[in-house]
């Protein structure tokens, strides 16, 4: 790794059981609930530019092995047989905080005091869930206005303007 680099490192579970929205989903089906923090985290990593790491637990899978993927900007991890979520975390903060800021996102108090201990920043549940809700509004208030620009410069040009560049368009011109 060379520079510098902000990470966020997610606890997947505690996400999903503090989102309502979420917690709502894995009432019926876990595996459409994780796909859909997976996908928020997707976009939120688009507008924030930074690396995202999200870790679940699998500890209790016989004979798990880590095993990480890479959906589109997101790390997603599963912890192997033995190794909690918050054991991969502590590790993950501790060697990530020497090269930028690394956040971890929980709710869980030991957690966020170890993390603490290991050099990241923490970051609750709630925090990260009104960080990208206010994230995703912002960006969409910048593409209305953007928007709102190009309309009305439809209405700023001369008739003999618009109907040269309408010939160009279609090639015509």
């Amino acid at each position: 790794m060379n520079g510098r680099e902000d990470c966020l490192i997610v606890d997947g579970y505690n996400m999903i059981n503090a989102w309502p929205e979420l917690n709502k989903i894995k009432e019926e089906d876990f595996e459409s609930a994780r796909q859909k923090l997976i996908e928020i985290l997707e976009n939120y990593q688009g507008l924030k530019q930074m690396r995202i790491i999200v870790v679940f637990d699998a500890h209790l899978v016989k004979g798990g092995l880590e095993r990480k993927e890479k959906r589109h900007s997101v790390e997603v991890i599963f912890t192997r047989e033995g190794e909690t979520a918050d054991m991969l975390i502590e590790r993950l903060a501790g060697e990530l905080s020497q090269y930028g800021y690394t956040f971890v996102a929980t709710s869980d108090w030991i957690e966020q005091s170890v993390s603490l201990q290991r050099g990241a920043l923490r970051i609750s549940a709630r925090e990260l869930h009104d960080d990208i809700k206010s994230t995703v509004a912002g960006a969409m208030e910048l593409i209305r206005d953007e928007r709102k620009g190009l309309d009305s410069l439809h209405y700023h040009l001369p008739a003999e303007v618009k109907e040269k560049l309408e010939k160009w368009r279609r090639g015509n011109a």
